[in-house]
């Protein structure tokens, strides 16, 4: 990582989900929009990139931790990993 990446990566790391999918969806409105100048939109398409890739670590890591409840005779009798396909 070069110093002019880390404005980039540095906050990234410590936002939530939510925010982090937050500041993804402004970033494509703005690139939605065409009004920003060549230079910016690939800062700011870079940061999305990141956003995104952090966003689906979370999600990962959320559906490792995610189990399902076997119910047997009316109880809960066992758990499972989630089956995700």
């Amino acid at each position: 990582m070069t110093a002019s990446d880390a404005p980039l990566t540095d906050d990234i790391a410590e936002l939530s989900f939510e925010d982090a999918l937050k500041k993804l969806e402004e970033i494509v409105a703005q690139l939605e929009g065409g009004n920003v100048p060549l230079e910016k939109s690939i800062e700011i398409y870079t940061r999305g990139d990141l956003l995104r890739k952090h966003c689906e670590g979370l999600l990962k890591s959320a559906e490792t931790k995610v189990e399902k409840i076997v119910v047997r005779n009316g109880e809960a009798a066992a758990t499972e990993p989630l089956d995700v396909d």
